[in-house]
């Protein structure tokens, strides 16, 4: 089975999908990058005041494809470039992924199944320049995940 988003080719083509989407939905700012040191691409815009920021990380992706795709040494290629191929990979997927992920948050505040609080709580960005998110898991205010003993 595939992994999803493999198959992407155009990150520039998505954002551009992505702005439009937000324009309609009645955003009145956006903007994107990339920090290539980290991996991550970061999506910002504002709608009714409020500052939303959302990001997702090309590293993190690739970790994956790698898993669905491991290096053997039968490949045609070294292992370096295996896993550059992955991140190479990783880095256009994220574009699609924050589109589509953006779009259903969008599709579920419009459709009235969630408000745009609920859709977007943990990438609003507080006064301090944090998202909520990042000022909860700060103050250590999620209770532990469970662990699995199956």
């Amino acid at each position: 089975m595939a992994l999803p988003y493999e198959k992407s080719s155009s990150g520039q083509k998505a954002m551009g999908e992505t702005q439009k989407i937000l324009q309609g939905f009645g955003a009145t700012k956006f903007g994107f990058w990339e920090n290539f040191e980290t991996g991550e691409l970061t999506v910002q815009f504002e709608y009714q005041g409020r500052q939303v920021e959302v990001r997702a990380s090309s590293k993190g992706y690739a970790t994956a494809w790698l898993k669905h795709h491991p290096y053997t040494s039968r490949m045609r290629a070294t292992k370096r470039q295996h896993e550059e191929k992955a991140l190479k990979q990783g880095q256009i997927a994220v574009y699609s992924i924050l589109r589509d992920w953006i779009k259903g948050q969008v599709t579920a505040v419009e459709t009235g199944i969630l408000t745009f609080e609920g859709a977007f709580l943990g990438q609003l960005l507080l006064p301090g320049g944090v998202t909520v998110l990042e000022e909860i898991e700060a103050r250590n205010l999620l209770p532990a995940p469970e662990v699995s003993h199956g």
